[in-house]
């Protein structure tokens, strides 16, 4: 009861910010970051400052201010996927989209491709507008604990134009790569014992290579995407030239050297753009907690 409880009080939400102006909407969201930024446990910002601090190479007081902005953003992000009903009438109004001609090249191969992005700004508009913009996409998505919470995200995700399936579905990703679609996948997380480890920021991490490992067997491009602030309440989506995986008899080196690079194009982005990353996720706690008894790959 309580799980379809939740999916009603969202949608309830939703509604209240499509009826508010939209530069009443935003003051709220403006308001919910800095308010929830007090809510945030010590332990965790602490955490998320000795982060930024080592992998920025900053000061305390610089690393302060980008793990809050880093947060508070997530108040504005909330109110634009609440008004996904309004914007879906026209995302291109809210976005521009630099390098676009880099996907375009890797559609017209003909094989699919798979989209590596990162936790960067609000990702959950990259896929909708791309998606509206003519391009056949499938955002993988995490399955939430909670059914309700899930239910209204995915709802909201097909609104504006996106095709969602879950990550452990992996046999209908290949299948629908092998079908000219378009893989979105977010890859900045900690992949724990599942990952390849290589330096990050500074340090080891556990990386995904999903992307890697998909597009090798399907012979398929990845294409780096990233979506960062732009000016006013818009956004800039950010297209690099795709990558392309070897398929050398060293199956492993040529899914690791694939995702060294996709690593290193997210740092890159991270180091561009430090306040729109989300820093408060532990990225490195995997290798850190069982570099002496475990064994990456």
């Amino acid at each position: 009861m309580a799980v379809i409880a939740l999916y009603y009080v969202l949608k309830a939400l939703s509604k209240f910010f499509c009826l508010l102006p939209e530069k009443a909407a935003y003051i709220i969201g403006d308001a919910i970051g800095s308010f929830t930024w007090l809510l945030v446990p010590q332990k965790r910002k602490k955490m998320a400052l000795n982060n930024a601090r080592h992998g920025l190479n900053i000061t305390n007081a610089e690393a302060l201010t980008i793990v809050k902005k880093s947060w508070t953003r997530f108040g504005p992000m909330i109110v634009e996927v609440m008004r996904f009903p309004i914007m879906c009438n026209n995302m291109n109004k809210y976005i521009h989209i630099v390098g676009r001609e880099n996907l375009d090249a890797a559609v017209k191969l003909g094989r699919g491709g798979v989209i590596a992005a990162a936790h960067s700004d609000n990702w959950e508009l990259l896929g909708g507008v791309l998606a509206q913009n003519g391009y056949k996409l499938v955002g993988v998505a995490q399955e939430q604990s909670n059914r309700g919470a899930d239910r209204f995200i995915n709802e909201y995700r097909a609104m504006i134009g996106m095709y969602v399936m879950y990550k452990y579905d992996v046999r209908s990703m290949f299948k629908m790569i092998a079908d000219g679609w378009l893989i979105g996948l977010i890859m900045d997380q900690d992949a724990a014992e599942d990952g390849i480890v290589m330096p990050f920021l500074g340090r080891d991490a556990s990386c995904a290579h999903g992307a890697a490992t998909i597009a090798r067997r399907n012979n398929a491009p990845i294409i780096p995407i990233f979506i960062t602030k732009g000016p006013g309440r818009t956004h800039n989506i950010i297209i690099d030239k795709a990558v392309f995986v070897g398929k050398t008899r060293d199956k492993h080196g040529d899914i690791r050297k694939a995702t060294a690079i996709l690593t290193k194009k997210i740092e890159e982005h991270i180091k561009k753009y430090p306040s729109e990353w989300f820093w408060l996720h532990d990225r490195w706690k995997s290798v850190e907690r069982h570099r002496a008894t475990k064994t990456y790959t």
